[in-house]
């Protein structure tokens, strides 16, 4: 579940610098794509911080999911297959966001005879 949840992270980083990339916003590309690494440091506080970027970009991703859905029905231009591929981002990353922050269930010891 681990490698399940830090490959979605990695994957939703690299999606959200390529969105930054387009508008020529280096810092949060530089950000985006380099969060997630920190899943690799395995501390808690690490584990905070790449959940709640991965969940700032949701919201960016439902931001945009907004913003270009309304300008291409405003536009007369067809609009469905743009909702449901930033529909599924969005889903994706927000699924990182909780899934990177789930702890591995430690078995209980066993108790001495």
């Amino acid at each position: 579940m681990r490698a399940l949840a830090t490959a979605l992270a990695i994957l939703s980083g690299l999606l959200l610098g390529a969105h930054f990339l387009r508008a020529g916003q280096l810092v949060l590309v530089a950000v985006s794509v380099g969060v997630p690494l920190l899943l690799f440091v395995r501390r808690r506080w690490s584990v905070r911080l790449v959940q709640i970027v991965l969940f700032l970009g949701a919201l960016e991703w439902l931001r945009t999911l907004v913003l270009l859905g309304n300008a291409r029905q405003a536009a007369g231009e067809p609009s469905l297959r743009l909702v449901v591929i930033l529909s599924a981002v969005t889903l994706v990353t927000a699924a990182a966001s909780v899934l990177v922050g789930l702890e591995p269930r430690r078995r209980p010891l066993p108790s001495a005879p």
